[in-house]
């Protein structure tokens, strides 16, 4: 059947269409140079008008395109019109009953879904939503016209919410198993640990995404959450022991939490491990080798002499590397020599040997050659760069000749050769969950460790617990943007926050969080105490006055009250501790660098040193072009991790705080606390 726009019709209206004929399953429309052809499967509607003197049809498209059809009879336009519509409502009929089947089947996945008993990752949404939208387009009838059917309406609709609200939809639907969790498993959470588990602390144990960031602020109770966190998988039936691997940084960190978890849950077969320790055994199981960890690991002091050997000899066989190194050290470092064989002055030696040993260490940690190490650094340091490689390269041939001596590894290989392992598939990892403490410490190559494991095993989820606000390692490697940035590396998944510190009372809570957050680069959190505190929990006092401190702490701390003295460097160890156990028998007190404080706590911290100046806190940079080339990119924000590394002294504490400073040069802390409401007092 066609129709035609009359001689008339198609000289006035001057449209590119004249002519439409009905098809099978569409029309074409057509005109003396133009054709459309329009399946009734892109039809939306049919409109007939009638104008002046002709009649009008109208096709209305997807996307509010509309194709027009001028200068038609107008009584041969209305018999066009009633047999095309009742063409095309016949076809939408019969093909309204495949979208019906269709939809409701899709519905019953929708619905089957969501009543799934257990956490939905963001990765499965994203499956069904593809899912959802590629049944959708092989629908026969336009979305749009959908709603025109009953039976069509309420699946369709049903289905279209995930794909409309899918991430919002998720939210709710897996708070809303969450909060049956909670209830449901209310005596596992109450009894898991020796403390009944807060709402935070169980909401991060049940999350199930592949990558979750558990953001735990100081004393917030993360040991809680790891061993929680293992308990829940086994009771749950998620894993079995030996599928979940627990990681620590330091093997005091790791036995701690194996004897945490043997006397928790019971079980054995879970293990925690350092970084370096399953390395070791993923070397050991990838290559059939049994390599050893080097003693020079663990000796400190071997480490330091054989390096200092080596420079030693390197200085006294050639005079240009002597002289090198003296520009360096004099120049760069700003240190004063001796005249002559400086190489042999002992007091340089002591100094220059951690030194030393950091620089390779991070030369190691690189992994890559001299020249790939000359080529990542900035363009506006590589010159000076390369020359300071170049010195320190006999001394990692001396260090690469004394493992190759042992028969051993040292660590920075072992992660390297463990990494290559997974990377060719020789290593199948059994983990489905991993678990790492402490994540703010993690390094670029302890991050690609993971992620060689995660390949291996694409169903494994990663369970990160730490808190940026605590990163102060960053000259050992540690980069904070991976855990500031967790997701954009690790991949999509959740981020919870601990709510609740149970250390610190809400005034200490309120100046070490205010103080660090002064960095706009750190991930805003809530940290709530549960006890107030008062004006007096955190003073500022002249550090003259330490001695008449103790005396009045004496008074009125009990014996099993701990007092810690913090200070950023070993040396600044007061005098005064050489005679505390005559002077002040019952006052229990310790002296740590902040550094060696992480993880402790006292019932009143005094930190020592907030002096302006070379030996000060914040301590000024002191960096070498090595540390520049090597180490990850410091912060734009002044000052950035020693002020996280005052936040870590201040939340040691449960109840005081005392900040000692110098009244003739007063670190810049000083103001900044005092600012935020920070008495500063003159006596003690």
């Amino acid at each position: 059947m066609e129709l035609n726009a009359t001689s008339m019709g198609k000289r006035l209206a001057q449209h590119p269409y004249n002519r439409v004929r009905l098809l099978a399953a569409g029309v074409e429309v057509s005109g003396d140079k133009h054709e459309y052809l329009i399946p009734f499967n892109t039809l939306l509607n049919i409109s007939c008008r009638r104008g002046v003197v002709w009649g009008e049809l109208e096709f209305l498209l997807p996307e509010d395109k509309v194709v027009r059809l001028h200068g038609t009879e107008w009584q041969e336009t209305q018999r066009f019109y009633h047999y095309l519509l009742q063409a095309w409502q016949a076809w939408s009929a019969e093909m309204s009953a495949v979208c019906v089947e269709v939809l409701t089947q899709l519905r019953q996945r929708v619905d089957d879904f969501g009543a799934q008993d257990r956490w939905i990752m963001r990765s499965e949404l994203q499956a069904l939503c593809a899912q959802i939208d590629k049944r959708f387009a092989a629908l026969p009838l336009p979305l749009a016209r959908l709603d025109e059917f009953s039976d069509c309406r309420e699946p369709y609709h049903a289905c279209l919410r995930w794909l409309e609200q899918g991430e919002a939809a998720l939210r709710q639907r897996n708070r809303d198993w969450t909060a049956r969790m909670l209830t449901q498993y209310h005596d596992f959470f109450a009894t898991v640990e020796t403390s009944p588990l807060n709402p935070s602390q169980c909401e991060a144990v049940v999350n199930g995404e592949e990558a979750v960031l558990v953001l735990a602020g100081a004393g917030s109770g993360k040991t809680s959450v790891l061993v929680a966190r293992a308990g829940w998988l086994l009771t749950r039936r998620l894993a079995a022991p030996e599928q979940i691997l627990l990681l620590a940084f330091g093997c005091q960190a790791a036995e701690e939490m194996n004897e945490r978890i043997r006397a928790r849950l019971g079980v054995a077969d879970i293990q925690a491990r350092t970084f370096h320790a399953l390395a070791l055994h993923i070397i050991r199981e990838g290559s059939n080798k049994q390599p050893v960890v080097s003693k020079l690991e663990s000796d400190a002091a071997a480490r330091q002499a054989l390096l200092i050997d080596a420079w030693r000899q390197q200085c006294e066989e050639k005079k240009a590397q002597a002289n090198g190194w003296r520009q360096w050290l004099r120049d760069e470092l700003q240190w004063t020599l001796p005249e002559g064989h400086f190489w042999q002055d002992e007091c340089l030696t002591k100094r220059l040997a951690p030194r030393l040993e950091r620089w390779l260490g991070l030369m190691r940690m690189h992994g890559g050659s001299q020249a790939a190490m000359i080529a990542d650094v900035p363009d506006e340091v590589r010159a000076l760069f390369s020359k300071r490689v170049k010195l320190m390269a006999p001394l990692l041939k001396a260090w690469k000749q004394a493992l190759k001596e042992e028969g051993a590894l040292d660590f920075a290989v072992l992660i390297q050769q463990a990494v290559a392992i997974l990377d060719k598939g020789r290593f199948i990892s059994p983990w489905k969950h991993i678990m790492v403490d402490e994540f703010q410490d993690i390094s670029p190559q302890l991050a690609a460790l993971l992620a060689a494991l995660r390949q291996q095993n694409k169903h494994t989820t990663l369970f990160a617990v730490g808190d940026d606000w605590q990163a102060i390692y960053r000259f050992s490697g540690a980069e904070m943007s991976l855990t500031t940035a967790f997701h954009h590396h690790f991949g999509a998944g959740d981020r919870c926050v601990l709510d609740t510190t149970y250390r610190f009372n809400e005034r200490i809570g309120d100046i070490a969080n205010s103080f660090v957050l002064q960095n706009p680069h750190q991930l805003k959190k809530p940290l709530n105490s549960l006890t107030k505190g008062n004006k007096k929990a955190i003073n500022l006092l002249p550090q003259e006055q330490l001695e008449p401190l103790l005396n009045k702490l004496s008074g009125y701390v009990k014996p099993d009250e701990r007092v810690l003295l913090l200070a950023r460097y070993h040396y600044l160890r007061p005098d005064v501790l050489d005679k505390a156990k005559t002077c002040w028998p019952r006052l229990r007190l310790d002296f740590m660098t902040i550094h060696a404080s992480k993880g402790q706590q006292a019932d009143i911290v005094i930190l020592l040193g907030l002096q302006a100046g070379k030996e000060g806190f914040p301590a000024p940079a002191r960096e070498s072009v090595m540390e520049q080339g090597l180490l990850p990119q410091l912060e734009e924000f002044p000052d950035a991790e020693e002020r996280r590394l005052a936040y870590v002294a201040l939340t040691r504490a449960r109840q005081q705080v005392w900040l000692l400073y110098d009244r003739e040069q007063p670190s810049l802390f000083v103001d900044a606390f005092r600012q935020l409401g920070v008495p500063l007092l003159r006596k003690a």
